[in-house]
């Protein structure tokens, strides 16, 4: 789709043509999905501020489209107590498997791995776990996540109290180290690269076998400094790996809460992960515990 054409400001930073883009029966119908659940959620928004324009520009960060409410369960709400939110989701969900299937059919035609398509699946897994799958092993649609922008750090937040703090969440706490450790290897990863570009180590297949190239440099280095060197294929499954852990752990963590674990601070009590504090004054009562 579209005619190819070259940006001299993205050849500083990438390659310097654009398009054409191949969208396929999968992409054209994961894209015209995609349209119509933006079209759902403007449509909510504006209606939510009497379609003022300038109200919903105003509010943007403020306006979601809510969940239903606990009282009807697993059951299809009426469109203004969750009913579009569940039209949202079931469209959204779709687009998204639709751009899942085109990934894996592009890499696929072009001869490639579908490592890609792994990847963005291993992303789409936390998802389902956050919107279908853990709701329903909970048996209410008011446990998925609402589509807004402070509504989503609203649920994020009130997600970790409920439970009984995140923090002590072992499977969180893998993530994040997950998280950071995939963000590291790609820091040393790409310094690594630029610190050789001089001797055109960026032509990585091409140097792996050679004596003096950038290649060899960047291995003499790490293993100088660190005694152990990756090579020019394993750093990227390193990092590939340590960036599909992240999701795929974090949702385990996040299904077993309220479906098995009730409050990670008692488990974390229970298995000595929790400091004991002695108390200087009487703790706090919870309203809603009473």
């Amino acid at each position: 789709m579209g005619r190819p054409y070259f940006s001299y400001w993205l050849g500083k930073i990438g390659d310097a043509q654009i398009g054409p883009v191949y969208l396929g029966a999968t992409g054209v119908a994961a894209t015209v999905g995609f349209l119509v659940f933006c079209l759902m959620v403007g449509w909510n928004w504006m209606a939510a501020v009497d379609y003022s324009v300038r109200e919903v520009f105003r509010q943007f960060w403020w306006l979601a489209v809510e969940v239903p409410p606990p009282e009807y369960g697993l059951r299809i709400p009426p469109f203004n107590e969750g009913g579009w939110f569940m039209w949202g989701l079931a469209i959204c969900s779709l687009s998204l498997l639709l751009w899942w299937a085109r990934t894996y059919i592009r890499a696929r035609a072009l001869g490639m791995g579908t490592h890609v398509a792994w990847a963005f699946a291993a992303a789409l897994w936390f998802y389902f776990i956050i919107v279908l799958i853990r709701p329903i092993a909970i048996g209410s649609w008011n446990e998925s996540l609402p589509i807004g922008m402070f509504a989503h750090l609203d649920w994020l937040v009130a997600i970790s109290e409920r439970y009984g703090n995140f923090y002590y969440n072992p499977f969180h706490m893998l993530s994040i180290a997950f998280c950071f450790g995939s963000a590291l290897l790609f820091a040393a990863h790409g310094a690594t690269i630029l610190a050789t570009g001089r001797y055109n180590s960026e032509r990585e297949i091409e140097q792996i076998t050679d004596r003096g190239t950038g290649s060899e440099r960047a291995a003499l280095f790490w293993r100088w400094t660190m005694g152990f060197n990756a090579t020019m294929e394993s750093i990227h499954r390193w990092g590939y790996w340590m960036a599909i852990l992240c999701p795929l752990v974090a949702s385990i963590g996040l299904f077993l809460s309220g479906t098995v674990i009730e409050s990670w601070y008692e488990w974390g009590l229970k298995h000595n992960l929790v400091p004991i504090y002695e108390e200087l004054a009487d703790p706090a009562r919870n309203p809603a515990a009473q």
